[in-house]
């Protein structure tokens, strides 16, 4: 036996005893006559002390070498216990050691200091970067936050199914990885961007209620909190009704992180429509926990003999503000980096108006009449020292662009969730379609498979006015969760397809196995997937979901630890019959 305890095990219980103990060398420190060896697991740290002069000139060991030792636990004088380590009024007096493997010097960079070392160096070397504290304990939360959904699920009645990474390619989303077949030549399985069919087929097969711990795949453009290969807590139940759902996913959410990070986590979750979320904050993720609701002020500013206003309204564009109580925290460089901001997305420029007392400025103060003022203080209980930014124009452009300044705001005057707690919300009822204009068409709001909902089908005169049985979970302002209920029958799916401009032919042949199974009695099913990669990494406060990833790609999709991709050898080419055409360098 290597080991009989790890180094996060030992207390003042175990003194006396006769231990063995293995792990990695952390830090050594020489007093001279005496040495001390602090050893590090994934468990903790152990301090090691060698007090005989003719051993610790034999020692020789380098740090973040691998060894192990034998000896007997006594106490720490209590002017050197260490209340930060569990093992921290112990010590282990040495009395074998035995050096498993070197460790090359000089370190890349040191474990302790890596948090501020370039993150392409600590992703080349990320087996030294997970020995680093603050991210070995993300990888162990995850793994635990894993377990306990697990946990809970089962105690649901819920199985756990696996189904296919290789699949067939039905390019409606993103873009698909695609991985050629030898045996089938010039054919491509795609690997999954969801579990989203299977789980349906699931449902018709009489399993009501799966869950997955599933890899998904997508060929897009990276940032923080994105992947090309990422995990999702996928869902599925029959016999249910959108509220089933939402219960059950807080529930999950709440045992979960209740169980794992030990806080309360109160249910149920606010709901807010999507039309709601766009009207009051120009999203549909919005961050509740802070103020700067976007106000209509439209019926404020009619008649007030400015032309820009007037034409504004006149093409039945609106006038939106937010207000700012601390509007002294905001600069004239800053409403200039807005204007610079709005004029790149095609507008003029933010108006403003700052109050001071009974007075205010504004760069159109000799246009506004003083009975707008006093409309406007009164309706939007303006204080002094207030600022209003207000912008004018289509109102679904006016919605986004506050939306974004809101967020700017926040940052500046650091105000996002004061009291540091996670602020989950539901948006609910969203559009069923939304029109693409980089595509010139109508195309599906979440997937061509959600139910929309009933009475607005019925009575729709325009596609784009159909509400979706869907449903977003959004936490401090970033979406974790979304799922629907699905379309069940066959003769609906027909007709959203045909909506969508899909051919018979090509959603036969890209979809018919699912349509053939929807005609043998589905029951009506929904479901919900859960991006574990950004939910750990709200958890966890981390800025990155590459933080909470064992090992994770760069933003271009490269992984700098294997090098991959790579070039593969002519011979896989020649086996897959494909040639690769690149262009001269």
């Amino acid at each position: 036996m290597i080991r009989t305890h790890t180094c996060g095990q030992l207390t003042i219980k175990d003194i006396g005893k006769e231990v063995k103990l293995a792990g990695w060398v952390s830090k050594i420190r020489d007093h001279g006559n005496i040495l001390f060896i602090d050893l590090r697991d994934r468990y903790g740290i152990t301090q090691i002390v060698i007090d005989d002069s003719d051993e610790i000139q034999n020692i020789g060991v380098k740090p973040e070498s691998v060894i192990s030792i034998e000896g007997t636990v006594v106490q720490r004088p209590d002017s050197t216990i260490n209340s930060k380590l569990l093992t921290g009024e112990i010590e282990v007096k040495l009395e074998k050691i035995n050096i498993l493997n070197d460790s090359h010097q000089p370190l890349p960079f040191e474990i302790e200091d890596a948090g501020s070392v370039n993150e392409n160096v600590r992703l080349k070397y990320r087996y030294l970067d997970l020995r680093r504290n603050e991210i070995k304990e993300n990888i162990i939360f995850r793994s635990k936050f894993i377990q306990s959904i697990r946990e809970f699920l089962g105690k649901e009645n819920f199985l756990e199914i696996e189904t296919p990474m290789l699949t067939k390619s039905t390019p409606e989303g993103a873009r698909d990885f695609l991985v050629p077949s030898r045996l089938e030549s010039g054919k491509f399985y795609a690997l999954p961007q969801s579990p989203q069919l299977f789980k349906q087929i699931l449902m018709i097969s009489g399993f009501d209620k799966y869950f997955q711990v599933a890899r998904c795949f997508r060929d897009e453009d990276l940032r923080a909190d994105r992947q090309p290969e990422f995990t999702q807590i996928d869902m599925e139940m029959s016999f249910v009704e959108q509220n089933d759902i939402i219960n059950i996913s807080e529930a999950v959410v709440k045992y979960a992180i209740e169980k794992t990070l030990d806080i309360n986590i109160e249910t149920p979750f606010p709901k807010i429509k999507y039309s709601e979320a766009m009207e009051k904050y120009g999203t549909d993720k919005p961050d509740i926990s802070f103020g700067f609701i976007l106000q209509n002020i439209t019926d404020y500013l009619k008649k007030s003999g400015l032309d820009f206003i007037d034409k504004i309204i006149e093409k039945n564009g609106i006038i939106k503000a937010i207000k700012i109580e601390d509007g002294d925290k905001i600069s004239l460089k800053d409403i200039d980096n807005i204007n610079q901001f709005i004029k790149e997305k095609g507008g003029n420029g933010i108006g403003w108006i700052r109050f001071k007392d009974n007075d205010y400025q504004s760069p159109i103060k000799k246009f506004l009449k003083q009975d707008i003022i006093e409309n406007i203080k009164t309706n939007l209980n303006i204080k002094s020292g207030a600022l209003i930014l207000f912008l004018g124009g289509n109102p679904e452009w006016v919605n986004e662009i506050l939306g974004f300044i809101r967020i700017q705001i926040s940052d500046k005057l650091k105000i996002k969730n004061p009291d540091n707690k996670f602020y989950f919300l539901w948006i609910v009822d969203f559009p069923l379609f939304e029109f693409s204009k980089e595509e010139n068409k109508i195309v599906s709001r979440h997937h061509p498979f959600t139910s929309p909902e009933h009475e607005s089908f019925k009575n729709h005169d325009n596609p784009l006015n159909i509400t979706a049985q869907a449903y977003d979970l959004v936490l401090n302002g970033t979406e974790i969760g979304g799922g629907s209920i699905r379309i069940h029958k066959k003769s609906m799916q027909e007709k959203i397809f045909e909506i969508l401009g899909i051919k018979k032919e090509d959603y036969q042949e890209k979809f018919g196995f699912l349509l053939d199974a929807l005609s043998f009695g589905a029951p009506p099913h929904g479901g919900i997937a859960f991006g574990l990669d950004r939910l750990i990494m709200l958890l966890k406060k981390q800025d990155s979901i590459r933080e909470i990833i064992a090992f994770p790609k760069t933003q271009k999709g490269t992984c700098l630890l294997s090098g991959a991709p790579d070039y593969v050898e002519s011979k896989q080419l020649k086996d897959l019959k494909i040639k690769i055409d690149l262009p001269e360098k």
